[in-house]
């Protein structure tokens, strides 16, 4: 109960440093010297984030916090791989955060490039196809050619943008919103630390998106 009310608590921090980002209010709190200087021999960050690499989405900037407050990690798209769960994985266990934020965006070009790419991929499963029958049995396999695909963005991002396809859901925006829930899900999946630390109460996720119009970070509820 502590882990999650200091959770709860910090996140809300967070998206009152976002209204105050979002505003033109910004506070840039703890970049001064005595904080700088007080970090030299430890850190102690409220939540861990794994964002997209975008320039435009830097979340010290996007959460107005200062030095030490953020465990950040950043990829394309905020796709996984083991150097990110590993990275994650010692924000949980050594670090001992006990908030992790998923933080997708707007206009997310990795998105983007997967949704071409997974285009690609059905014109070219359906244009093998001899008729309608063989057609729809490579479609049957589409999540397994997207899984072996060669384009790390395709494997990752692509599969999202499937699978809000086939929930009915054709908007840009929807493809973020399923990746960051995809994401969150493979995280769990693969890191069994993070699943202890879930199973324990001493770790909540959040999944939200980062929206370049307003400056507004959307909490997102699954």
């Amino acid at each position: 109960m502590a882990e999650e009310s200091t959770a709860n608590a910090t996140w809300s921090r967070m998206l009152a440093g976002n209204r105050r980002f979002a505003e033109g209010k910004p506070e840039h709190p703890w970049q001064d010297e005595t904080t700088r200087e007080s970090l030299i021999d430890r850190q102690n960050p409220d939540a861990a984030v794994l964002a997209c690499s975008d320039s435009r989405v830097p979340p010290e900037i996007v959460f107005d916090a200062g030095l030490g407050d953020l465990f950040t990690v950043r990829t394309a798209g905020q796709i996984l791989d083991d150097a990110v769960v590993a990275s994650l994985e010692y924000a949980v266990s050594k670090l001992h955060v006990s908030l992790l934020v998923i933080l997708g965006h707007e206009g997310c070009g990795a998105i983007d490039m997967a949704a071409r790419e997974l285009d690609e991929m059905i014109e070219a499963t359906t244009a093998e196809a001899a008729g309608s029958l063989e057609a729809a049995d490579a479609m049957d396999d589409l999540a397994d050619r997207i899984a072996s695909a060669d384009s790390i963005m395709l494997r990752t991002a692509g599969i999202s943008v499937w699978q809000a396809r086939e929930a009915e859901l054709d908007a840009h925006e929807d493809f973020e919103r399923v990746h960051v829930a995809h994401t969150i899900e493979e995280l769990v999946t693969r890191s069994e630390v993070i699943q202890d630390a879930l199973a324990h109460d001493r770790l909540m996720i959040v999944g939200a998106r980062y929206q370049l119009s307003t400056g507004k970070v959307e909490v997102l509820s699954f």
